[in-house]
């Protein structure tokens, strides 16, 4: 990983330098001395590469210099000025010239990339560890994430079974209430025609006397609770013979079985049908 960074910054800093050289060698060699240009060059490129190399040796010390860092960059971008100036006053291919002319300043940058990639580098136990960490939050995030489709799957199925439940229910309550209402017009038809009235009258006037004309439908509803009648002490047959038998004969002729019943409950004596008709067989 380290040579991802470094390559590229040490192979611009060659081309860099031996473009510097070469330019102020052939821009000064002409009025100067080629010797004395070749000193310039190397001096200027030898000055770039000192402080370069200072650089790299705070930077391994894990310390860092604010003005050999600024000489550092005086030096490249004085190499940089002397290709643009090369370039302007360059006869031929000035273009080609102006357009290597950042190359000082690009090796100094990448210097600067590698540098910060030093201080940010880590070992591989360091990312082993960062990774599984990472890892770990995904497959979190993974679980998480399952089990909430699944919750969410399960209570859309449990609300789905809730809402059919319920229309069911409400659709049986609906029946059953249309069932109850058509019950109810029928026995209001019943009870409001003027016929049926008269038929029922007639017939229950016959089993029980003073039946009243009109019978009322059942309550539909809440109603109040009717508390029981408090019946008599059971008469015993001897009891019970004795009674239906002054009932029978309190009157010329005797009353018939169906009077003297009346006429036994009216006096508020308590006893089944069937012993009552048994002591009445008995004494007649």
């Amino acid at each position: 990983m380290r040579a991802k960074t470094v390559l590229p910054a040490v192979a611009m800093t060659a081309v860099s330098m031996v473009l510097t050289l070469a330019v102020v060698v052939m821009w000064l060699g002409t009025a100067v001395p080629w010797p004395v240009a070749l000193v310039v060059g190397l001096g200027i490129d030898g000055g770039w590469l000192a402080t370069l190399a200072y650089e790299r040796r705070l930077a391994a010390q894990g310390d860092h210099s604010p003005a050999v860092t600024a000489v550092g960059w005086l030096f490249g971008l004085l190499a940089a000025g002397v290709l643009v100036a090369h370039a302007l006053t360059a006869e031929s291919s000035a273009g080609a010239w102006l357009a290597v002319a950042w190359l000082p300043v690009a090796a100094k940058a990448l210097w600067l990339v590698h540098g910060l990639w030093e201080r940010t580098a880590l070992t591989a136990g360091a990312l082993g560890a960062i990774r599984g960490i990472q890892q770990e939050a995904r497959d979190e995030a993974a679980v998480a994430r399952a089990r909430l489709r699944a919750e969410a799957a399960t209570e859309e199925t449990r609300l789905t079974a809730v809402t059919e439940a319920g229309a069911r229910v409400a659709r049986v309550q609906a029946r059953t209430a249309q069932t109850l209402s058509r019950a109810w017009s029928t026995l209001e038809t019943a009870r409001d025609g003027e016929g049926t009235g008269r038929a029922l009258t007639s017939v229950t006037h016959r089993v029980t006397p003073d039946v009243a004309s009109r019978w009322e439908l059942p309550v539909w509803g809440p109603s109040e609770p009717v508390p029981a009648l408090e019946s008599g002490p059971a008469l015993t047959d001897e009891a019970l013979d004795t009674v239906v038998e002054q009932i029978r004969t309190s009157e010329d002729p005797a009353l018939s079985y169906r009077e003297m019943a009346t006429r036994f409950r009216a006096a508020g004596h308590a006893a089944s049908e069937v012993r009552l008709r048994a002591a009445w067989k008995r004494v007649v």
